[in-house]
């Protein structure tokens, strides 16, 4: 087998695929907090895997598909189980459809872009990304869950309410940031998009972890919020909008 350079953002979307198995098997342990955090060690290989494709220039339509199959193990398959194991569990079959809901339409959402996508160099997401609905679910649990009495009711109702939001913002039209390129392009024109970020790295690593779901979940509202400005601009000033704004949205999963 000839080794090439594609061989390197591979490697981190295995050790992606192989963090998502890890979740899976943990949680079928009871081991709910350890499967979440394989989670989120998840999307920081699929964002490695994504960063080294750009550096050394080898995306390929095998690494696409490839990255998309872990996604749907690790963003898909494991925080469905991890849900159902948490909490929903107890409502058997009802428990069992809402929680496979994440796994069927983010598989929707990487099927679309598999199918849009022409490069890794995009400017927004146009969906929610499937690793911050895998992400946000996981640090919900992280955050209440306990290991002794569970998931408390009230925690619980809200885990189901976001299984119920995150698959349709995830097949939405809604835009959203990407994570920032740390190139120099990139860097001059999206300044405070670098800013945010390092912001919210700092804060949830000086927070030991607990300011990760709140900063997720603002994440989340930014399409929505996104959207709202938008539609109130385009009410007060419609020549100062483009019409067709809704459509110039790219597709990228990371």
């Amino acid at each position: 087998m000839k080794l090439t350079r594609a061989l390197v953002p591979s490697l981190f979307t295995v050790l992606n695929m192989f963090s998502g198995f890890s979740s899976i098997l943990y949680a079928s342990q009871g081991a709910v907090a350890a499967a979440a955090w394989f989670i989120i060690l998840a999307s920081i290989f699929d964002a490695l895997d994504g960063f080294m494709a750009r550096m050394t220039r080898s995306s390929s339509e095998f690494g696409v598909e490839f990255d998309s199959l872990a996604d749907v193990i690790s963003f898909g398959a494991a925080p469905a189980f991890l849900a159902y194991r948490a909490f929903l569990y107890q409502f058997n079959g009802l428990g069992m459809l809402l929680s496979s809901l994440v796994m069927i339409f983010g598989g929707i959402r990487l099927a679309r872009f598999n199918i849009q996508s022409t490069g890794l160099d995009k400017e927004y997401f146009r969906g929610l990304p499937i690793p911050a609905s895998a992400m946000l679910i996981s640090s919900l649990i992280l955050t209440y869950y306990e290991e002794l009495i569970g998931l408390p009711t009230i925690d619980g109702y809200l885990l189901a309410g976001f299984l119920l939001i995150l698959p349709a913002l995830m097949i939405s039209q809604l835009k959203y940031d990407t994570i920032p390129k740390f190139t120099h392009r990139d860097l001059r024109k999206h300044p405070w998009r670098f800013v945010l970020f390092l912001a919210a790295l700092l804060v949830t690593i000086g927070s030991g972890g607990r300011a990760l779901f709140p900063l997720l979940l603002l994440y989340v509202l930014s399409g929505p919020f996104r959207r709202f400005i938008l539609a109130i601009k385009r009410a007060l000033r419609p020549e100062a909008v483009p019409a067709n704004e809704d459509q110039e949205l790219t597709s990228m999963d990371l």
